[in-house]
Protein backbone atom coordinates (compact mmCIF):
# COMPACT_ATOMS: atom_id res chain seq x y z
CA UNK A 1 0.00 0.00 0.00
CA UNK A 2 2.68 2.48 0.74
CA UNK A 3 4.09 1.96 -2.71
CA UNK A 4 0.87 2.87 -4.22
CA UNK A 5 0.72 5.78 -2.51
CA UNK A 6 4.37 7.00 -2.64
CA UNK A 7 3.79 6.23 -6.54
CA UNK A 8 0.69 8.69 -6.60
CA UNK A 9 1.67 11.46 -4.84
CA UNK A 10 5.05 11.29 -7.42
CA UNK A 11 2.86 10.91 -9.83
CA UNK A 12 0.59 14.15 -8.77
CA UNK A 13 3.69 16.07 -8.08
CA UNK A 14 5.10 15.60 -11.93
CA UNK A 15 1.59 16.64 -13.06
CA UNK A 16 1.91 19.52 -11.25
CA UNK A 17 5.00 20.50 -12.45
CA UNK A 18 4.25 20.06 -16.03
CA UNK A 19 0.91 21.75 -15.10
CA UNK A 20 3.18 24.86 -13.62
CA UNK A 21 5.70 24.77 -16.23
CA UNK A 22 2.73 24.90 -19.17
CA UNK A 23 1.01 27.61 -17.02
CA UNK A 24 4.65 29.31 -17.87
CA UNK A 25 4.50 29.00 -21.58
CA UNK A 26 4.09 32.23 -23.09
CA UNK A 27 3.43 34.17 -26.66
CA UNK A 28 4.00 37.33 -27.17
CA UNK A 29 4.90 39.49 -30.45
CA UNK A 30 5.84 43.32 -31.13
CA UNK A 31 3.01 43.12 -33.43
CA UNK A 32 0.07 42.50 -32.02
CA UNK A 33 -1.30 42.57 -28.65
CA UNK A 34 -3.52 40.94 -26.56
CA UNK A 35 -7.32 42.87 -26.81
CA UNK A 36 -6.21 45.64 -29.39
CA UNK A 37 -7.25 45.67 -32.81
CA UNK A 38 -5.42 43.99 -35.13
CA UNK A 39 -3.37 46.83 -37.64
CA UNK A 40 -4.61 46.78 -41.56
CA UNK A 41 -1.14 44.89 -42.47
CA UNK A 42 -2.36 41.55 -40.64
CA UNK A 43 -5.66 42.28 -43.06
CA UNK A 44 -6.42 39.54 -45.44
CA UNK A 45 -6.22 41.69 -49.26
CA UNK A 46 -9.53 39.67 -51.20
CA UNK A 47 -12.63 38.67 -50.25
CA UNK A 48 -13.77 42.25 -50.22
CA UNK A 49 -10.56 43.22 -47.97
CA UNK A 50 -7.76 45.26 -48.42
CA UNK A 51 -4.88 44.66 -45.96
CA UNK A 52 -1.68 44.19 -46.40
CA UNK A 53 -1.95 40.34 -45.60
CA UNK A 54 1.31 40.00 -43.54
CA UNK A 55 1.90 36.98 -40.86
CA UNK A 56 2.64 38.69 -37.63
CA UNK A 57 6.14 38.71 -35.65
CA UNK A 58 5.61 35.85 -32.82
CA UNK A 59 8.19 34.96 -29.91
CA UNK A 60 7.77 32.18 -27.69
CA UNK A 61 9.30 31.08 -23.75
CA UNK A 62 9.32 28.59 -21.84
CA UNK A 63 8.21 25.68 -23.30
CA UNK A 64 7.16 22.93 -21.98
CA UNK A 65 9.43 19.77 -20.89
CA UNK A 66 9.96 17.30 -23.84
CA UNK A 67 8.78 19.93 -26.81
CA UNK A 68 9.56 18.42 -29.98
CA UNK A 69 8.40 20.88 -32.24
CA UNK A 70 5.83 23.65 -32.24
CA UNK A 71 2.71 24.62 -34.63
CA UNK A 72 1.46 28.00 -35.09
CA UNK A 73 -2.50 28.39 -35.67
CA UNK A 74 -4.31 31.58 -36.41
CA UNK A 75 -8.20 30.62 -35.75
CA UNK A 76 -11.47 32.83 -35.98
CA UNK A 77 -14.11 31.16 -33.45
CA UNK A 78 -16.49 33.87 -34.75
CA UNK A 79 -16.85 32.95 -38.75
CA UNK A 80 -20.30 32.51 -39.69
CA UNK A 81 -19.41 28.82 -40.44
CA UNK A 82 -20.37 26.97 -38.07
CA UNK A 83 -16.88 25.86 -37.47
CA UNK A 84 -14.76 29.13 -36.95
CA UNK A 85 -11.87 29.74 -39.41
CA UNK A 86 -8.40 28.63 -39.90
CA UNK A 87 -6.30 31.52 -41.12
CA UNK A 88 -2.62 29.81 -40.82
CA UNK A 89 -1.63 26.28 -39.58
CA UNK A 90 2.30 26.22 -39.79
CA UNK A 91 3.42 22.69 -38.27
CA UNK A 92 6.67 21.27 -37.94
CA UNK A 93 8.59 24.24 -36.88
CA UNK A 94 11.91 22.84 -34.57
CA UNK A 95 12.02 22.30 -31.53
CA UNK A 96 14.87 24.82 -31.08
CA UNK A 97 12.85 27.77 -32.89
CA UNK A 98 11.90 30.47 -29.85
CA UNK A 99 10.30 33.08 -32.91
CA UNK A 100 9.26 34.08 -36.58
CA UNK A 101 9.62 37.45 -37.73
CA UNK A 102 6.78 39.48 -38.93
CA UNK A 103 5.74 38.62 -42.82
CA UNK A 104 7.32 34.35 -42.23
CA UNK A 105 4.88 33.14 -43.85
CA UNK A 106 6.02 31.40 -47.06
CA UNK A 107 10.15 32.01 -45.07
CA UNK A 108 9.13 29.63 -41.99
CA UNK A 109 12.23 27.79 -40.42
CA UNK A 110 13.50 24.83 -42.14
CA UNK A 111 11.36 21.41 -42.27
CA UNK A 112 8.05 23.63 -41.34
CA UNK A 113 4.67 22.91 -43.47
CA UNK A 114 2.33 25.62 -43.80
CA UNK A 115 -1.21 23.95 -44.60
CA UNK A 116 -4.63 24.91 -46.73
CA UNK A 117 -6.40 27.54 -44.26
CA UNK A 118 -10.06 28.05 -44.92
CA UNK A 119 -8.89 30.28 -47.67
CA UNK A 120 -8.01 27.43 -49.64
CA UNK A 121 -4.18 28.63 -49.45
CA UNK A 122 -1.49 27.75 -47.95
CA UNK A 123 0.54 30.10 -45.69
CA UNK A 124 -1.07 32.70 -43.46
CA UNK A 125 -4.24 34.67 -44.52
CA UNK A 126 -5.38 37.52 -42.38
CA UNK A 127 -8.44 38.94 -40.78
CA UNK A 128 -11.36 39.44 -42.93
CA UNK A 129 -14.57 39.79 -41.11
CA UNK A 130 -18.31 40.46 -42.47
CA UNK A 131 -18.33 44.24 -42.71
CA UNK A 132 -20.00 45.69 -39.30
CA UNK A 133 -19.06 42.36 -37.49
CA UNK A 134 -16.07 42.40 -34.73
CA UNK A 135 -14.21 39.09 -34.60
CA UNK A 136 -11.39 37.63 -32.74
CA UNK A 137 -8.21 36.16 -33.81
CA UNK A 138 -6.40 33.99 -32.00
CA UNK A 139 -2.89 33.32 -32.42
CA UNK A 140 -1.69 30.29 -31.16
CA UNK A 141 2.08 29.02 -30.21
CA UNK A 142 1.54 25.09 -29.40
CA UNK A 143 4.45 22.38 -28.00
CA UNK A 144 4.55 19.26 -29.42
CA UNK A 145 5.17 15.84 -27.90
CA UNK A 146 6.41 14.77 -31.43
CA UNK A 147 9.48 16.02 -33.89
CA UNK A 148 7.16 15.84 -36.39
CA UNK A 149 2.76 15.46 -37.79
CA UNK A 150 3.19 13.17 -40.87
CA UNK A 151 1.17 15.40 -43.04
CA UNK A 152 1.25 17.64 -46.32
CA UNK A 153 0.69 21.30 -47.39
CA UNK A 154 -2.85 20.07 -48.98
CA UNK A 155 -3.75 18.75 -45.10
CA UNK A 156 -7.15 20.39 -43.81
CA UNK A 157 -7.47 22.36 -40.68
CA UNK A 158 -9.08 19.54 -38.95
CA UNK A 159 -6.72 17.21 -39.37
CA UNK A 160 -4.71 19.67 -38.42
CA UNK A 161 -6.18 20.29 -35.25
CA UNK A 162 -7.02 16.84 -34.26
CA UNK A 163 -3.34 15.64 -34.39
CA UNK A 164 -2.25 18.89 -33.10
CA UNK A 165 -4.38 18.36 -30.10
CA UNK A 166 -3.50 14.91 -29.54
CA UNK A 167 -0.18 15.62 -29.15
CA UNK A 168 0.10 19.01 -27.15
CA UNK A 169 2.38 19.33 -23.80
CA UNK A 170 0.78 22.92 -23.75
CA UNK A 171 -0.34 26.17 -25.79
CA UNK A 172 -0.13 30.18 -25.37
CA UNK A 173 -2.41 32.66 -27.00
CA UNK A 174 -2.88 35.95 -27.79
CA UNK A 175 -6.27 36.87 -28.72
CA UNK A 176 -6.74 40.26 -30.76
CA UNK A 177 -10.09 41.76 -32.47
CA UNK A 178 -10.94 43.00 -36.06
CA UNK A 179 -13.84 45.14 -37.33
CA UNK A 180 -14.24 46.73 -40.69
Amino acid sequence: MKTATTFFAALSLSLAANAAQADDFNLTSPDIKEGIPLADIHVFKGFGCEGGNVSPALSWTNPPAGTKSFVITAYDPDAPTGSGWWHWLAFNIPADTRAVDQGASGQMPEGTVESVTDFGKTGFGGACPPKGEMHRYQFTIHALGVEKLDLGSDTNAAVVGYMTNANSLGKATITVPYTR
